[in-house]
């Protein structure tokens, strides 16, 4: 079958989906990632069809509309302003998802696309499928994890999840409208596309637990980790640091950036020597770097490789390093600043991985980073819990929920015709 694996966003919104991808791709399945031409080497090496789709992400964080949403300190305003900007791109992606999806069988979209997905899968009659890699669908178990915000109680949970729910569709709306009078698409009402669409997501019960109120379809499939080359090795500098003394500190901030990179690396590096630590310092988006023979500064590198040499992980709480280090085994403390980033980090420490986060914005100062790593580092309680989850972690095959979905497509035939090809 011809999958075209749709998503948007940020180098963790693209990498989870080259290992479910390449998962697909040996079960037989012709698999083609649609996403941004920026990621167009890291979807290649994973042996996969590459769909190149305009808009470079980082170029968006780093323009002035970008490094204003930095300033934002309510979650809902800086939700409502990133929305903004996705509606301002979205048609641009319209073209580029329409071509890949002439040449399959079948739409994979993550949540970042999705309501403009099912319009193209409507208008060419094609059956499609939503992959979520953090929880969205409303429940009074949660507040709405792209808000970051603490409970609010049952019934503020799921009313709060109900408006980003919203939020998101209206992010597409427009072009959504514009592709289904172009197809000829039918778009049947909201309510009973809710009731009834698949939605898999791609991590774990044994980190979040299924929410009770959820209905039928919703499933959580396991974590899809980002695929790794089985040539794939630490470049020799990195190599001869980690040999070279005890296990450092992983801290990177992924694709966040932040407005003054100089003070956080100061801070950062001050609070590792604090702690007696050396550290492995990752650029990213936000040019992080630290020197002294007990640091060591790098750019992108497999973190399947990487952590489990590691003592901790300091990172930005985004879903795909967050997974990345449950698997490893390894202790972390999120510096969470933003989006889903405040949800993953109150996750660590529920499942006894994390002493706590320590928030971006109020680190302003290297000792609660220092306290903190001093507590992850030294109390072999979390290390034993984060070693025995991540054991717990690896029995699980996250890509076979989607891969049997496929199966029973295959099986079952397609949900409608064909139509305006």
């Amino acid at each position: 079958m011809r999958v075209a694996l749709m998503t948007a966003g940020s180098r963790g919104d693209v990498a989870p989906f080259t290992g479910l991808g390449h998962g697909l791709m040996r079960a037989g399945h012709e698999v083609t990632l649609v996403t941004h031409e920026s990621f167009a080497g890291l979807v290649r090496e994973a042996g996969l069809g590459f769909h190149g789709l305009p808009v470079d992400p980082r170029a968006e964080l780093d323009s002035e509309e970008g490094r204003r949403l930095q300033t934002i300190r309510s979650g809902p305003r800086r939700l409502a302003a990133m929305l903004a900007m996705a509606r301002r791109l979205a048609g641009e992606l319209a073209p580029g998802m329409l071509a890949a999806a002439r040449a399959s069988d079948v739409l994979l979209l993550s949540g970042a696309v999705a309501p403009l997905g099912h319009a193209v899968a409507d208008g060419l009659g094609l059956p499609s499928r939503e992959l979520h890699l953090q929880p969205l669908a409303p429940t009074r178990a949660l507040p709405p994890s792209v808000l970051g915000t603490r409970s609010l109680g049952g019934a503020g949970n799921r009313l709060a999840g109900r408006a980003v729910d919203a939020a998101l569709e209206l992010v597409f709306a427009k072009t959504a409208r514009e592709v289904r009078a172009e197809l000829g698409g039918t778009r049947r009402g909201r309510a009973v596309e809710r009731r009834t669409r698949p939605v898999h997501h791609g991590f774990s019960t044994l980190v979040v637990p299924r929410p009770p109120d959820w209905r039928s379809g919703l499933t959580i499939d396991g974590y899809w980790w980002a695929h790794t080359r089985p040539d794939a090795e630490l470049p020799e500098r990195l190599r001869d640091f980690l040999d070279a003394g005890p296990p450092p500190v992983f801290v990177g901030l992924g694709s966040l950036t932040v407005a003054e990179p100089q003070r956080v690396s100061a801070l950062v590096v001050r609070a590792l020597r604090a702690a007696g630590l050396r550290g492995v310092v990752q650029a990213g988006w936000s040019g992080l770097e630290a020197e002294g023979d007990d640091m060591v500064s790098i750019g992108e590198v497999p973190h399947s490789l990487l952590f489990p040499r590691v003592a901790a992980v300091v990172h930005h709480g985004g879903a795909g390093t967050t997974a990345a280090g449950l698997r490893a085994g390894v202790p972390a403390v999120p510096l969470p600043m933003w989006f889903d980033a405040g949800f993953w980090a109150a996750r660590l420490a529920a499942v006894g991985v994390s002493p706590g986060p320590v928030p971006l914005r109020r680190f302003t100062t290297p000792q609660p980073l220092a306290e903190a790593l001093t507590a992850a580092t030294r109390d072999p309680a979390y290390r034993r819990r984060a070693a025995a989850l991540a054991e717990r972690l690896r029995r699980e095959d996250g890509v076979a929920g989607v891969r049997a979905a496929l199966d029973g497509l295959g099986r079952d035939g397609r949900d409608g015709p064909r139509v305006g090809r």
